[in-house]
Parts: structure tokens; sequence; C-alpha cells
């Protein structure tokens, strides 16, 4: 397995051009590596993740930018190793959407979740289509809207959060061991024929992979 630390601790791991580039670069070799069969990803510090860092953004190449975390914010749909989040106090605007973007999420019950863009006049782009497919559509609106915070438990009731647990990198290691032994061992092949299909089909990730059934048997036609 291979676990990925945000070490930004004095910013809350706020998220800036290096420290995206550095997730795209760890998840997308990852992805490659047979000997990986899971990922973790957990924050340093008392936050997962506080959102972008602001103050860097005027001052960055915004195409880079932009194109960083495009890839960043779709690495649900991108990835065929499973991604596990360990949340722990504010994971909050692109700390949602990190979340939004694994597969499995274990969070503290002081972990803090939240589509805060509004405050500053802006809405969620970036993450809204990672964010609507583990809530839905009319939450995530709601959510987008109000900008309002809300705790673990909620967010295990809106289906962000998978499990509530007090110390998630502890339960997400557990977890990545035990996937990334059935995954190396078993169902690697069988998930590669997955996405294989799912590069034809559309479908791609298990969050589609519902799709790809179908799909392959239409294609087998």
């Amino acid at each position: 397995m291979l676990r990925v630390t945000l070490n930004r601790p004095e910013k809350r791991n706020a998220l800036n051009l290096a420290l995206c580039e550095e997730l795209v670069e760890a998840f997308d070799q990852a992805d490659v590596d047979q000997g990986v069969g899971a990922i973790v990803v957990h924050g340093n510090g008392p936050a997962f993740c506080a959102g972008m860092d602001l103050r860097e953004t005027a001052d960055v190449d915004q195409v880079q930018l932009a194109s960083i975390h495009e890839l960043l914010f779709t690495s649900i749909q991108r990835l065929r190793t499973p991604v596990i989040a360990a949340v722990h106090g504010a994971a909050l605007a692109g700390g949602t959407g990190l979340a939004a973007n694994a597969h499995i999420v274990y969070a503290r019950p002081d972990a803090r979740f939240g589509l805060t863009e509004i405050r500053i006049g802006l809405w969620p782009v970036l993450i809204f289509r990672a964010v609507q497919h583990a809530m839905g559509e009319r939450r995530t609106v709601e959510l987008s809207l109000t900008g309002r915070e809300f705790k673990a438990a909620e967010a295990k009731d809106f289906s962000l959060v998978s499990e509530v647990v007090e110390d998630p990198l502890a339960r997400a290691m557990e977890t990545a061991a035990a996937i990334a032994d059935s995954a190396l061992s078993r169902w690697g092949p069988g998930w590669n024929m997955c996405i294989r299909f799912g590069d034809a089909t559309g479908a791609c990730g298990p969050r589609r992979a519902g799709d790809t059934g179908p799909a392959a048997g239409e294609r087998r036609l």
C-alpha cells in the first residue's frame, strides 16, 4: 500500500499548486505500480485539509492551476487503485473535495466538512462533481448555497463518510492492508477487466462499475 501525507501543518494542509502536483504525481505513480494495492491519504497536524491556499491563487499560472485541479478532483474517476481517506479536524472546501474523491472515508467525530466557497463569493466548481457523486445533487446544491459546515456523523448520513471512528488513520491502514492483499492476489485481474471495458464504454472506477457489466454484455453480443 501507499500512505500519502498532506504535510503543510502550519497552513492546515491548504492546497497550493506544489501540493496538488505532488498528490497527483503520487496517485498516478501508485496507480501504475503493481505492488500498490491501496492508497491511504491523511493530513499531518490539526487538520486534514482546510481547502485551497487562497493567498497563492492569484500568483500562479491559472491554466496550470486549473489543469492540476482537474486531475486531482477527478481522481476517483481516473484511478484503478482504491483510495482511502483518514479525516480529522477541518476538511473544508477542497478538503471535502479530496474526501469525496476517496472510495472509502473514515472520519474522527471532530472532523468538519463543508462546501464553504460561497462565503467568499465562489461556487465549488472544482469539487462539485465528486461531492455530488457521493451525496447526491440536491444535498450538494443545498450545502453549496449555504456554505454551512457539518460534522462527521452528519457526513456519514449524507454518504460522504463511510464510518466514524476515533482513530481514522489506524482504521484506514487496516482496511488498506486487507484491500491490498485482496487486490494483489485475487481481484486485481477482474478489476483491470472492468477498467478495460470502462475505457470503451464510458464506465470507469467503482462509482460507475454497475454500468460496466451490462455494457460488457452488450459488447460480447
